[in-house]
């Protein structure tokens, strides 16, 4: 072999080298509520800790935002573009239209998730504007998850956990095989979890809740719930704050690792990343918790 081809050969093999080295970049836009916020909380510690990926990610959301507001909110943007109701900065053409996203989750509010009803016909309207507005991005879904046993929701809307998980389930799956996409486990992940736990899961009790004095906290496990004092700014009384809806950390834990997982295509069993205040035998559990519900989540797609 002559020196120019020589050099032509170890030129391809290097740059072949270099572009397998080359990290993995992700964009990522989801268009949700808080159920989507908590994953900013970890995944990009996950990530960071993973020097094959990188991950941009950004988010088109709004607390307790549901499918429908989201189209509503679109509609009154495109007829006064000064009402941007994202961050207060951007409408919603504005970030799908920001970035080449590689892939763009939606979800339901999740007060409105067991309802098949209340997915359409805003889920499709929304689908439209993203495949529109963003073609060469993958629309994903995350399948959110049913509240902690203790919600005074469960009373209110006569249903059990169990109930609200099957349903959500339904519906999101529904979902995906009417518009072939596939589906981010987090619920599935979350539901994993406690069936882990089996009896050492720790339900919080709302006549206990009753009689705890500041600074005790409900004692739970459960992924879901979130626990504080805070003073009451009218009579400067203190009052337990009772959150029984939202991923706690070390639930926004295993969310990251499903969607690092997910996103990726990565073993989270393999991720190097831990928050401090987990231990190694819970995150450990977490970790084969996001695993199986990544492997086990029959997709549509």
């Amino acid at each position: 072999m002559n020196l120019l081809k020589r050099s032509a050969v170890i030129l391809l093999a290097a740059a072949a080298v270099a572009l397998s080295a080359a990290p993995k970049e992700l964009k990522v836009l989801t268009i949700g509520n808080s159920f989507s916020n908590s994953v900013f909380k970890t995944l990009p510690a996950i990530v960071k800790a993973d020097p094959e990926c990188r991950l941009v990610l950004t988010g088109a959301n709004i607390g307790g935002c549901s499918l429908e507001r989201h189209w509503k909110e679109h509609l009154k943007s495109e007829k006064d573009p000064a009402h941007r109701p994202y961050a207060k900065k951007y409408t919603l053409r504005q970030l799908l239209t920001k970035e080449k996203w590689d892939v763009v989750t939606i979800q339901q509010a999740s007060r409105e998730s067991w309802k098949a009803e209340s997915y359409h016909p805003y889920a499709e309207k929304l689908i439209s504007l993203i495949r529109e507005l963003a073609p060469g991005a993958e629309i994903v879904i995350q399948q959110t998850w049913a509240y902690n046993s203790a919600a005074p929701s469960f009373a209110k809307w006569k249903i059990t956990p169990d109930i609200m998980y099957s349903r959500l389930t339904e519906n999101y799956t529904a979902l995906a095989k009417q518009h072939k996409l596939r589906v981010i486990p987090s619920g599935y992940a979350v539901d994993l979890f406690r069936k882990a736990l089996g009896e050492k899961l720790v339900s919080v009790s709302p006549a206990d809740v009753l009689r705890l004095k500041e600074p005790e906290l409900p004692e739970t496990n459960d992924p879901a719930g979130n626990f504080s004092w805070r003073k009451n700014a009218k009579n400067g009384k203190k009052a337990l704050r009772c959150d029984y809806n939202h991923l706690n950390p070390r639930g926004r834990y295993l969310q990251g690792l499903v969607w690092y997982a997910f996103l990726f295509g990565k073993d989270p069993e393999k991720s190097t990343y831990t928050p401090q205040n987990i231990s190694p035998e819970e995150a450990a559990l977490f970790k084969k918790c996001a695993a199986r519900a990544v492997a086990g989540f029959p997709q549509a797609k």
